[in-house]
């Protein structure tokens, strides 16, 4: 551990012979074990792409307000497009930030007895005042796509799965981009960027804009057992990845979800960060990978939560997600989904 809180791991050591490669896995395994949260290097991606990321999304957030709402996630079905400031919602409060959502590039299902997560498929809305946004969405995307990939064979393996473990039980991976902007306040006290959380699917990989703090990671004490906020601030070139809930349940807690929250800065200062969430497809379950004796003797079980069950089924899990998340969406859009899951409460 660093006095960052958090574990750095270096990707490129997996190109750099077996005994670099069985260190890296045993140091991503204990990373997830531990914390669920690490610090990751040697990713591929250049300065170069992450300046025309960051100065994308400085971009589309200086657009005015008209061509922002132009793309406004109340149009869609499918919880895509631009999210308002107060929005979103954590936990039932309101988190303080704007984004863009953009997932997979899909034509919206027609089926009628097609299943409730269907829902999410279908296109994104794309700003018009601002075409370059979509080229280097996709280049960005397919980078960290082949980094999340690399991630989950090297953690199969350390598993004592079979490499392509993931790879077989993804089908077409679901993905979601969020381009966020944090707001900075006024008011001196701690305030929600967004809600303490869980992740609902497998593997996030976070950046954020150099030097602005405000994500927070739940540690818990070696010694008293207590959980408490721990600062991750940026580290130049890295990535803050986390794992979701589906892979605290594939390993039956002995790989652990962790809560984390994003406190606003204090204003004028404002910052930007893109989590990059890589998921299965939504018609796929992850089944229980087998352990070794030695690892399955150290799994906690999954994590029990009445008012946040964790769904084996991927779209299950997204579909809870997003219809808490966007309560606006969800009226307008969804109104029987939320009238049949309130009955079944």
């Amino acid at each position: 551990m660093t006095d960052l809180n958090l574990p750095i791991l270096d990707l490129s050591r997996l190109d750099a012979g077996p005994e670099a490669a069985a260190q890296f896995r045993d140091d991503l395994r204990a990373a997830t074990h531990d914390v669920g949260f690490f610090y990751l290097t040697g990713t591929g991606v250049t300065p170069e792409l992450e300046g025309r990321l960051h100065q994308a999304a400085r971009d589309f957030f200086a657009l005015p307000e008209a061509d922002k709402l132009a793309i406004e996630n109340v149009n869609s079905p499918h919880f895509r497009g631009y999210t308002r400031i107060g929005g979103e919602r954590t936990q039932g409060k309101v988190d303080w930030r704007e984004q863009i959502d953009i997932g997979p590039e899909r034509d919206a299902v027609s089926d009628p007895e097609a299943p409730d997560f269907s829902r999410l498929i279908g296109p994104n809305l794309w700003p018009a005042a601002q075409p370059e946004l979509r080229d280097v969405v996709s280049e960005w995307h397919d980078h960290l796509s082949g980094v999340a990939r690399k991630l989950l064979r090297a953690w199969a393996l350390s598993l004592g799965a079979p490499e392509n473990y993931f790879d077989e039980h993804f089908g077409e991976p679901s993905t979601l981009i969020k381009i966020v902007r944090y707001p900075g306040k006024e008011d001196p006290t701690p305030q929600q960027g967004v809600g303490a959380h869980k992740d609902s699917g497998v593997l996030t990989l976070l950046w954020v804009e150099p030097g602005k703090g405000g994500l927070q990671v739940e540690r818990e004490d070696g010694d008293t057992g207590e959980r408490h906020w721990v600062d991750a601030p940026p580290v130049p070139g890295a990535f803050v990845v986390n794992i979701g809930e589906l892979l605290e349940y594939a390993t039956q807690g002995y790989l652990i979800a962790t809560k984390h929250r994003v406190i606003s800065p204090t204003y004028p200062d404002d910052r930007i960060s893109v989590p990059f969430f890589f998921n299965p497809a939504l018609d796929k379950r992850l089944p229980l990978i087998e352990l070794p004796a030695e690892l399955a003797a150290q799994a906690r079980g999954v994590t029990q939560d009445p008012a946040n069950p964790i769904h084996a089924l991927y779209g299950e899990n997204a579909l809870k997600s997003r219809l808490r998340a966007h309560p606006d969406v969800a009226a307008i859009h969804h109104a029987d989904l939320v009238a049949a899951r309130a009955a079944s409460a």
